[in-house]
């Protein structure tokens, strides 16, 4: 009898411990539930929503629900902008049930968010926070009318931070397991102070429903963006005229570092902002304006969200050794290229692959300058094979080596240890590359 007594206290207050570590919403809930609002479109429009990464609205119902927040006492309300895309109309409805016809201020599709105005003053509005302060395993809240239920609490922790989930290079996603249905779009995403540090966005699923991975864009990106489309009603992006990479294991054993990290750059655009600042091709990103950079989706958005014309510090690794770059912030222009074609040849035994030299006109039609010879065709199982060139790309440089002419190709390889790592820049599709091939 004593030891079940004995058993029953000691539960108790393991019980009563584990209740005190888990933290109250309820008063966070109720200071800023009353700026949480729910977003009624109507359109005439079919939308149609991509496979496994669901955006979290019904878009597929000519009238759609979603959700957004108040961000000034003057009615402005920021939602997504899958949310209002094709609408004829667009109604906010605020929790003490009054209903306003929402006009639309500005859009930014690249990174899904919307801005809208309601005619009212005096509003409950949120607070934004900070994003790099959120910690993995910390606790969020989100706000939103999931199906269309209003004033809908989900809470949970974050998952990971910076998610790249190939929706484009200006955000870098908060990954939680809140639980985020369809009309929870838009609507935001709490710290446990009460600030706004996200605007839920996406959710990772085949079925359109929430299977514990949710996504939010941060709020410091969304601001830079709201500020803009109020004042200017467009964006302006900063552009620092490169491309890059994540840095794997082999590429960084290649480049003589301890670990894998920083975004290496594959293309420094011509007479860009990179190139004029003396940027280079093999150089390593590992910090911008005092801020770490662990891997390449980070650098977009930080750059993205500075001003034009802006003066930006950059520390590099360059061939083993850390320097520090300034560059003037460009403004990001549009549009794309790619194609492709093929020459004389010859085969690379060591590579896996047969190679064939560029004419002026396949040079114009890959849009590569002088460097660069096209992989015509790859032999299966050899190393390029294992490292997944393809047919089609073109080798730009070896190990920092420019390859000019098909035999030089020949040359830089047959000078490298069998076993070992070396960095081979491809152009595919129009983007620049780096690939560790292991030399057998």
């Amino acid at each position: 009898m004593l030891k079940i007594a004995v058993s029953f206290v000691f539960f108790f207050v393991l019980n009563q411990f584990a209740c005190a570590e888990l933290p109250d919403f309820t008063e966070m809930v109720k200071k800023n539930g009353k700026a949480v609002v729910k977003v009624n479109v109507i359109r005439r429009v079919q939308l149609n929503t991509p496979p496994q990464i669901a955006q979290t609205s019904n878009s597929k119902s000519p009238n759609s629900l979603g959700s957004g927040f108040i961000v000034s006492k003057e009615g402005y309300i920021i939602t997504n902008y899958h949310v209002i895309k094709a609408a004829d109309k667009i109604i906010v409805t605020l929790k003490d049930r009054r209903e306003f016809v929402a006009t639309l201020i500005g859009t930014d599709e690249k990174i899904d968010i919307a801005v809208l105005k309601i005619k009212a003053h005096d509003l409950p509005m949120v607070k934004a926070g900070s994003p790099d302060k959120l910690k993995v395993g910390g606790w969020v809240v989100a706000i939103g009318s999931p199906y269309g239920f209003d004033q809908s609490v989900t809470a949970g922790i974050v998952s990971s931070k910076g998610r790249d989930i190939g929706l484009g290079n200006y955000v870098s996603f908060i990954q939680s397991d809140v639980a985020i249905n369809p009309g929870n779009s838009g609507g935001p995403l709490f710290n446990l102070a009460g600030e706004v540090v996200g605007v839920n966005s996406q959710i990772f699923s085949p079925t359109g429903s929430f299977l514990g991975i949710s996504f939010a864009i941060p709020i410091d990106v969304v601001m830079n963006v709201v500020s803009q489309l109020k004042s200017k009603g467009q964006v302006h992006r900063g552009w620092m005229g490169i491309q890059t990479q994540n840095v794997t294991r082999g590429l960084a054993e290649s480049f003589s570092m301890k670990r894998p990290y920083g975004a290496l750059i594959s293309e420094v655009i011509f007479r860009g902002p990179a190139d004029e600042a003396g940027f280079r091709v093999g150089d390593i990103v590992i910090g911008f304006n005092g801020k770490k950079i662990e891997a390449a989706n980070e650098l977009p958005p930080r750059v993205g969200m500075m001003t034009v014309g802006d003066i930006a510090v950059a520390e590099i690794i360059r061939q083993g050794e850390r320097k520090t770059l300034e560059f003037e912030v460009g403004l990001l222009p549009e549009g794309k290229v790619v194609l492709g074609s093929l020459s004389a040849q010859k085969t690379i035994d060591r590579l896996g692959v047969i190679v064939s030299q560029l004419t002026a006109d396949d040079r114009q039609v890959f849009n590569v300058r002088q460097f660069g010879v096209l992989v015509y065709a790859i032999f299966e199982q050899g190393a390029a094979y294992q490292t997944k060139i393809k047919q089609g790309d073109i080798i730009l440089s070896i190990q920092g080596n420019d390859i000019r002419k098909m035999s030089d190709v020949e040359t830089i390889i047959s000078g490298e240890p069998t076993g070992g790592n070396v960095a081979v820049l491809v152009k595919r599709n129009g983007r620049r590359e780096f690939l560790a091939v292991k030399l057998f």
